[in-house]
């Protein structure tokens, strides 16, 4: 959510999550969003996405990517770490109903995956540099 600061999760939210689902939610931003004065960004995100993050806080986390430096079509990446997927259904119904879903940012395409499913699968630890 480009140049809005966010709190910085704990180091302890994401390492204890122990994630059966990572989406991958690229979202561009409207002119909407980039006209609001700052003040009013950092408002909406407190009134509208911190209670959904706090709500399902230890069933899922988000972290944010800004990209609109290296791309044309997705301005920022936000990655969700879910423990289930009826949790980050939850947490996508409840953004859906805030101003953040497709009228303050177009989301543009969800990517779910598994992380090391192959690898789990033939029961092999994950590559690692």
């Amino acid at each position: 959510m480009t140049d809005t600061p966010i709190k910085p999760k704990d180091a302890s939210d994401s390492a204890a999550l122990s994630a059966a689902l990572t989406v991958f939610m690229l979202v561009k931003t409207r002119p909407e969003w980039l006209e609001l004065p700052e003040a009013k960004r950092s408002r909406l995100l407190r009134e509208h996405v911190e209670p959904i993050l706090r709500k399902y806080r230890g069933q899922v986390s988000l972290r944010l990517y800004d990209t609109e430096f290296y791309s044309s079509v997705v301005t920022d990446v936000w990655m969700w770490d879910a423990t289930s997927h009826q949790a980050y259904e939850q947490v996508v119904e409840a953004l859906r109903e805030t101003p953040f879903w497709d009228r303050l940012f177009d989301i543009v395409e969800i990517l779910p995956g598994v992380e090391n499913a192959y690898g789990k699968r033939e029961q092999r630890a994950p590559l690692a540099a």
